[in-house]
């Protein structure tokens, strides 16, 4: 007797969306539909996430706190070495070293952890039967679940030099929503490109280790004013200070914002494009 294997109707969807089917724009519903169905497997990459950091630090004794106490050795060492050597205020500059490493990790992580994203999940994107951008959101939950365990180094550090910012560091959370949903099309991007050319997350790594060099994350803008149109034109620089800002107890510049919206829209734009035209060769390239 033939057995027959059967399979249910979101997996007999899932697997006739990945077919290469129409060109250019009609392509596109389906890349859309496969963002929101993936968003709608929030149990799914939320688990798989939380698996990713228990993994990290199993049979640890304090376990994923050990990324908090990392970030705040961290952050302890290069902030009163580099305070010293600029003879600035320690009660002032430690906790802006500590606001831009916590906001930094998670930048150069999303950036960083997008461009392997269905590299290094090859097995689940060949065998299970879910839309591609649940690889990402996984991504974008695992280093938002980071962030939170090293935001409390920043925290601790404010109150403990009477620092807090108080109600305006809520702005912070406006920030962070920004950075997240510019790490959805950068992870979708990134993913695909680095899928077709492996060389592709060795650049962006040695991109981003440059990138925190000249970006003012253990130095000041003000320190360097005659080269501001440097940070003008370095994306880090806004996404950091939208989400830094406030909890120095500042608000972020129009212009900072401008330029997050203005990389939101084209990015997007630029992903949708690439995502829906190639999103089918994905599971081939991996």
């Amino acid at each position: 007797m033939q057995s027959q294997v059967t399979t249910s109707k979101p997996e007999r969807r899932q697997q006739r969306d990945l077919l290469p089917q129409g060109n250019g724009l009609a392509r596109l519903p389906r890349a859309l539909r496969d963002i929101a169905e993936g968003w709608g497997q929030y149990q799914l990459w939320l688990t798989m996430a939380m698996q990713d950091i228990r993994k990290r630090y199993r049979r640890s004794k304090i376990g994923p706190f050990w990324l908090t106490l990392s970030m705040g050795i961290m952050v302890g060492a290069l902030g009163l070495l580099y305070g010293t050597l600029f003879k600035l205020d320690v009660s002032e500059f430690l906790p802006y070293v500590a606001a831009g490493f916590v906001i930094w990790g998670l930048l150069s992580g999303l950036v960083q952890d997008g461009a392997v994203t269905f590299i290094t999940a090859e097995g689940l994107v060949k065998q299970l039967p879910v839309p591609l951008s649940t690889h990402v959101y996984r991504d974008v939950c695992r280093n938002l679940l980071i962030f939170f365990h090293n935001i409390w180094v920043y925290v601790a550090i404010s109150l403990w030099f009477g620092s807090f910012p108080g109600l305006v560091g809520l702005l912070a959370l406006l920030g962070i929503a920004a950075i997240a949903v510019n790490a959805l099309w950068i992870g979708l991007l990134l993913g695909l490109l680095s899928a077709r050319f492996r060389d592709i997350p060795q650049i962006v790594a040695s991109v981003v280790q440059v990138t925190f060099f000249i970006t003012p994350i253990i130095w000041k803008a003000d320190m360097l004013p005659e080269r501001a149109v440097v940070l003008v034109w370095n994306p880090f620089y806004h996404f950091l200070e939208v989400a830094r800002a406030p909890l120095l107890g500042d608000v972020p510049t129009p212009l900072n914002w401008l330029a997050v919206m203005l990389m939101t829209a084209s990015g997007w734009l630029v992903t949708l494009v690439i995502f829906a035209r190639y999103r089918w060769r994905i599971a081939y390239w991996v």
